[in-house]
């Protein structure tokens, strides 16, 4: 059993460790923190490394507000853009035009919460790795979980201690490799081998 925040996309880091957890357990009751995975992804783009972010709610009168409580801020047309960004970047990778129909219902899905997207995401993911594990989700918040607590890897600003193996990646001729992206890009270039790969 381990215990994870779900997240945009999320990164290799995070799939490296779900592929090994006898269960996934999803956290709901933690606090929404800015400039973390919890909104936001990285691809590889023609010009390097390229944020996905998708924009959420501030209503300042709440005080702190809960991942769960989060709502996706759908005056901004983050959707398009985000599909946009993904065919730019990928468009000539070895898989995305096997994913490309697979993907888009998430871009084309009125969410009102952020948890909605995430877990969402996730599904995508498990189902094209065919990731067997089931997730539960938390319903009451734990500062100590007594399994392994992955948590942690929702912190952009956190370096994984797990060393990620290089693949090719779209433009690594150009601007070399960049690891610990979101697995849409592990995904795309390597397709089926990505499980491997993890």
């Amino acid at each position: 059993m381990a215990l994870f925040i779900p997240t945009y996309f999320s990164p290799i880091s995070q799939y490296s460790e779900m592929i090994n957890a006898s269960e996934i357990v999803f956290e709901m009751e933690d606090n929404f923190q800015k400039q973390s995975y919890r909104n936001r992804c990285y691809i590889y783009n023609s010009n390097g490394k390229q944020l996905l972010s998708i924009p959420v709610k501030h209503i300042y009168k709440e005080g702190r507000k809960k991942t769960k409580d989060t709502l996706v801020e759908n005056n901004f047309p983050w959707q398009d853009q985000h599909f946009k960004s993904l065919k730019s970047a990928y468009r000539t990778s070895p898989f995305f035009d096997f994913l490309e129909e697979e993907i888009a219902p998430i871009f084309n899905k009125r969410y009102k919460y952020l948890q909605d997207v995430n877990i969402d995401t996730f599904l995508f993911v498990k189902d094209i790795l065919q990731l067997e594990e089931s997730f539960t989700q938390t319903n009451s918040y734990k500062h100590e979980f007594d399994s392994k607590d992955f948590r942690i890897l929702a912190d952009r600003k956190h370096e994984p201690q797990k060393k990620i193996d290089k693949y090719i990646q779209m433009f690594d001729d150009k601007h070399g490799f960049i690891p610990n992206l979101s697995i849409l890009d592990l995904i795309f270039m390597e397709g089926p081998n990505a499980l491997s790969y993890l």
